[in-house]
């Protein structure tokens, strides 16, 4: 009864072996996971910053275009207002001409 004590409290060295050998395989494999994981998450920033860089180009772009747009309608109002100046000036110029 001793002996079958003594041989189940000190395990041989082939069980301590397989123990290493396992713990090392479960390490491999959370070491394996963890690089997997690193990878994806690197692929998917990756992708993010290139949709935000071509999100962040097209919103350049439409600025652009208003600022255009903008400088048109300002150029229109002035030449507008010109217009009415004139037109102004031109029914004063009739009127003085007619008396």
């Amino acid at each position: 009864m001793t002996e079958e004590y003594a041989e189940t409290s000190a395990p041989d060295p082939l069980t301590k072996i397989r123990d290493v050998e396992e713990k090392q395989r479960i390490l491999k494999d959370r070491v394996l996971l963890i690089g997997k994981t690193l990878v994806d998450e690197k692929e998917k920033t990756f992708k993010d910053i290139q949709d935000i860089k071509k999100i962040l180009f097209t919103l350049k772009e439409e600025q652009d275009r208003i600022k255009e747009i903008i400088q048109n309608l300002v150029e229109q109002s002035s030449q507008a207002a010109r217009k009415e100046e004139l037109m102004m000036l031109q029914r004063q110029f009739d009127l003085f001409r007619k008396a």
